[in-house]
């Protein structure tokens, strides 16, 4: 049965993908900082960049949910299926995502962050 609405569902995907983006932007920045990249600092600042814009944005939906007194809780995962809980204001909803669908998702928002970051690197040159 379905307890939240749309905009809170939503709400929380976002804020569950955006989580899970910014762990694989870490993982790439620790991958790349201990790499054998002939150039690292133009790889890093990008993804810098990306990590601070998702930070951010991060930050904004949490203070948004707590508001709203959503919270989403991770329940298991198998081999197709993660299961999460949205909670609000007292009701409950599960929620299954196909694991193919998450990934399709973080890249997407991994692709709007290096989008955002590349911005700030053309705003930066053009202004040089």
């Amino acid at each position: 049965m379905r307890y939240l609405n749309e905009e809170d569902r939503e709400l929380a995907s976002r804020y569950l993908f955006l989580s899970m983006a910014l762990i694989v932007i870490a993982q790439d920045i620790r991958t790349i900082e201990k790499g054998t990249f002939k150039i690292k600092e133009p790889y890093l600042e990008l993804l810098r960049k990306m990590e601070h814009k998702g930070k951010a944005e991060r930050k904004y939906l949490k203070e948004v949910m707590k508001n709203k007194k959503l919270d989403v809780i991770y329940l298991n995962k198998n081999e197709s299926f993660s299961s999460y809980l949205f909670t609000c204001n007292g009701y409950e909803e599960k929620r299954n995502y196909f694991n193919p669908a998450i990934r399709k998702n973080v890249e997407t928002i991994i692709y709007e962050l290096m989008r955002k970051g590349m911005q700030a690197n053309y705003h930066l040159a053009s202004a040089e």
